[in-house]
């Protein structure tokens, strides 16, 4: 597959993982906490599933593909040997956070969601969409070669 439809790919995947947490950190986040609501959430929630963790998926494979395409195995992940390598260790850190994240909200969280228990719902959902936002800026740095320090 070439390197451009890849990136198509993962650009696509980024619109909706990120765009989507932008959303709900913007819009749906601030009606839930003043309304301590959490259907608000619990319904945006189910909906956005379906087409986020898809899109998650795809840029993670996409990801990996790229990185090989840049001559970037994962023998030479975590270096910080290069400008693209630091990116995309950079980016897979940031990842295994979001993964955590993930695991910590969907096993500890969600099943004990209450009026009472939101604001540490809306702390992992403000670090996973801070995280989506930080994982583009990085990810804009390839086309400049990489990232150095």
């Amino acid at each position: 597959m070439s390197h451009h439809l890849l990136l198509i790919i993962h650009l696509l995947g980024a619109s909706i993982w990120v765009g989507g947490h932008l959303i709900l950190s913007i819009s749906i986040l601030p009606e839930v906490l003043k309304k301590k609501d959490v259907e608000i959430l619990l319904d945006f929630e189910r909906k956005y599933e379906k087409i986020g963790i898809p899109a998650l998926l795809l840029m993670v494979i996409s990801g990996v593909w790229m990185s090989h395409k840049f001559g970037i195995g994962f023998s030479n992940w975590f270096h910080f040997s290069n400008p693209i390598e630091t990116v995309i260790s950079l980016k897979l850190i940031l990842l295994l956070i979001t993964v955590l994240f993930a695991i910590s909200a969907n096993f500890f969280v969600i099943p004990k969601l209450t009026a009472k228990t939101l604001p540490l719902m809306a702390f992992h959902i403000l670090s996973v969409t801070t995280i989506g936002v930080l994982m583009l800026l990085l990810g804009s740095f390839v086309r400049y070669g990489g990232l150095s320090f």
